[in-house]
């Protein structure tokens, strides 16, 4: 999770900030603050990766704010005002969002600063793969409209990818969450999961059959796609006798 500060001295903007914040799996808000001091003490204390920053605030400007902190957190600054991005930018900013925040462009924007803050995150945290007596224990948590849930990886059916959402079907049930497919099929175990198509992985434990290019899964249809079907036939060809 990246560890996220929203400085601002309009309570409106802070609002709509901890919204867009609360949207997105990857962040976790820290604190919300009218008072840039307050913010500074926070970051000088190494305890946020991010910041949401204001420039015009009454005791401290955003641009004041950054040669200070020094570095200590990344910055996408905030505000209405355009003719303060080139200063940003050469104090090293992640990016400059000007008021109002489409909610669109605040997703692109953290999206950038998740690549530099983050460069490889894995939903699951291990150093050892995962092996075959640990999977009926092993889970992952993924974030979802209000809270963040636990999902055992052996009730996991198959996931379905929604543009920048996945489903996650389950043998209970359905899960979405703001996640991309590539980062999801990085966190599960090869040995169990396969992706066969831009838009599914498959628990290759949960196969009920397959035909031609098609894989049944319950009530469930899912094509195996032209990349993807090479290695998903090598795989099950592993496994015949």
């Amino acid at each position: 999770m990246i560890r996220c500060l929203v400085v601002d001295d309009e309570p409106l903007a802070l609002h709509i900030l901890e919204d867009y914040i609360s949207k997105m799996p990857f962040l976790q808000l820290v604190k919300a603050t009218t008072n840039p001091i307050e913010a500074l003490t926070i970051v000088q204390g190494g305890n946020v990766d991010l910041v949401f920053l204001d420039v015009q605030m009454p005791e401290l400007t955003g641009i004041q704010f950054l040669k200070i902190s020094n570095g200590k957190a990344k910055v996408i600054l905030t505000t209405a005002y355009p003719q303060y991005a080139l200063e940003g930018y050469e104090l090293d900013v992640v990016d400059y969002l000007l008021k109002p925040i489409a909610l669109d462009r605040f997703f692109k924007s953290v999206q950038k600063a998740q690549s530099i803050i983050q460069p490889v995150i894995k939903t699951v945290q291990q150093t050892e793969p995962i092996q075959m007596d640990d999977f009926s224990t092993d889970f992952i948590f993924v974030k979802t409209e209000h809270k963040i849930q636990k999902v055992y990886l052996h009730d996991i059916l198959f996931i379905e990818g929604l543009k920048d959402y996945i489903s996650i079907f389950t043998t209970a049930e359905r899960i979405i969450t703001l996640q991309g497919m590539k980062k999801m099929e990085d966190a599960l175990p090869e040995k169990h999961f396969i992706r066969v198509h831009k838009s599914y992985i498959v628990a290759l434990n949960k196969i009920d059959s397959i035909e031609r290019s098609r894989i049944q899964i319950g009530d469930k249809i899912i094509p195996v796609g032209d990349t993807y079907r090479d290695d998903f036939f090598k795989m099950i060809e592993d496994k015949n006798i």
